[in-house]
C-alpha cells in the first residue's frame, strides 16, 4: 500500500488594520506558519476607525484614528469587485505596502496621504482611488468586514483576528514575531488553545514595543 497521503490544507482568515503594529507582527508570524504548515490564509479588513467610534480616546489618539479610515477605505475600493481569492491577494499586496512604509519606515499617519499614492502606484492601481480615503462611498462594505470579526469575537479586543477551525480569537499579540518552526508551534498553540471549550482569555502585561526586525 502506499503511503503517499496528501495533505489536507486548513484555510484561515486574518482581519487587519493597516496602521496597527500588533497586527502587523501577526501577519509576519503568519507568512512564516504558511511555510511550516499546511495552512491558506485569506487576507481581511477591519478597522481601528470603526471599533473606537463613540470612545472617549485621548486626544492624539483620537486624531490618528480619525487619519486612518484612508488605507482600509483603499483597500476595500480596490477589492470590492474581484472574486475572493484575487480581492485576499490583493489585500494582502496593498497591506504589505503599506506596512513597509507604516511600520518599517516609521512613517507616521500624517504621511498617509502621500502614503496611499505611493502604494496606488507601486501596486499598479489606478492612483484616483485616493480619493475614496476621504469619502464614505465604501464604509458600507468596510463595516461590514469589520462586523464580521467582531461577530466571531466580541467587540472588546482589537485588531487582528484570525480565525481557523471554527473557531476564532484576537491576536496573538507578540513580539519578535516567531519564525521557522518556532512560528508553526505557537500556531499550534494558538489553535489548541482558542479551541478548548469554555476557553477565553489568558493574558500578561506587555513589556515590549513590536520589534519589525
Amino acid at each position: 500500500m502506499s503511503n503517499d497521503v496528501s495533505e489536507t490544507r486548513t484555510s484561515a482568515e486574518m482581519w487587519f488594520d493597516p496602521v496597527c503594529p500588533w497586527a502587523w507582527m501577526t501577519s509576519r508570524w503568519l507568512m512564516e506558519v504558511e511555510q511550516v504548515r499546511p495552512i491558506d490564509i485569506t487576507w481581511s479588513v477591519m478597522s481601528l476607525s470603526v471599533l473606537n467610534e463613540g470612545r472617549h480616546l485621548d486626544e492624539g489618539y483620537r486624531e490618528m484614528l480619525d487619519r486612518s479610515w484612508g488605507p482600509v477605505r483603499v483597500i476595500v475600493a480596490a477589492t470590492k469587485d474581484l472574486p475572493e481569492d484575487e480581492a485576499s491577494a490583493l489585500r494582502k499586496k496593498l497591506y504589505d505596502a503599506f506596512g513597509q512604509r507604516i511600520h518599517l519606515e516609521h512613517r507616521g499617519t500624517e504621511q498617509l496621504d502621500t502614503i496611499i499614492a505611493e502604494v496606488l502606484e507601486e501596486v499598479g492601481l489606478d492612483a484616483s482611488l485616493k480619493d475614496v480615503a476621504g469619502s464614505t462611498e465604501v464604509d458600507d462594505r468596510l463595516r461590514a468586514s469589520h462586523q464580521r470579526a467582531i461577530d466571531l469575537v466580541g467587540d472588546d479586543v482589537g485588531t487582528p483576528v484570525v480565525s481557523v477551525n471554527g473557531v476564532s480569537f484576537f491576536g496573538p499579540v507578540v513580539t519578535p514575531a516567531p519564525k521557522g518552526e518556532a512560528a508553526g508551534n505557537l500556531w499550534d498553540g494558538c489553535v489548541l488553545v482558542a479551541g478548548t471549550p469554555g476557553f477565553y482569555e489568558m493574558k500578561r502585561t506587555r513589556d515590549a514595543s513590536p520589534d519589525f526586525s
